[in-house]
């Protein structure tokens, strides 16, 4: 039970969405983040890791004005929670395919200079990466077993792939940067956002 209460919410929660399954291949990289491997090859990943990075990250966002946040999903999944979390703390949202130049092009009417990007999958979303990259930003990833954290400073280990796992991830986020900047709290939040919205595909 101790456990649980230090989770910002219970560790059942987590699993039902699927946060903590990971994927058959497992990066060097990712190493520290599984928790343990199950019998059908799939790695776990730690959920108090994941837990604790949550607060953390929803620290490190709140040093940035929220326009100057860039959020951006090239996976299906991701990019109705990515716009969703976007609008709840005032960032900008690029979903669906990445123009490239947004980060590095002026002349082009995507251009945007914001300063940290947030990736749903730092694989998927290799355009938006390397541009940050060249433009010396720092960048935030939500991370699965397998992903390759090279160019990502700060990592949210979690299922980066499936809905209702990206779904809780994003809207649990999104809480937790608006109860630091004080204009939420745990019940309000429920009762204004509810989750299966932030997991619909449409």
């Amino acid at each position: 039970m101790s456990e649980e209460t230090t989770l910002l919410i219970p560790f059942e929660s987590y699993e039902e969405n699927a946060v903590n399954i990971g994927t058959q291949q497992k990066s060097a990289d990712m190493a520290r983040f599984i928790d343990t491997v199950r019998e059908d090859g799939l790695y776990l990943l730690d959920v108090n890791m994941t837990d604790s990075r949550i607060r953390s990250i929803a620290e490190f966002l709140n040093r940035y004005d929220s326009p100057r946040i860039m959020v951006v999903s090239a996976r299906q999944y991701g990019q109705r929670p990515a716009r969703k979390f976007a609008e709840s703390i005032g960032a900008n949202a690029a979903v669906g395919r990445f123009i490239p130049g947004s980060l590095t092009n002026p002349v082009l009417r995507s251009y945007v200079e914001p300063d940290v990007l947030f990736v749903t999958d730092p694989a998927a979303d290799q355009q938006a990466l390397r541009e940050a990259v060249n433009s010396g930003l720092p960048i935030v990833g939500i991370v699965d077993a397998n992903n390759n954290l090279r160019n990502v400073d700060v990592a949210l280990p979690a299922n980066n792939k499936g809905r209702r796992s990206l779904a809780l991830v994003y809207w649990l986020l999104a809480r937790e940067v608006l109860k630091v900047r004080g204009a939420t709290t745990d019940e309000d939040w429920a009762e204004a956002q509810d989750l299966e919205e932030w997991q619909s595909t449409f």
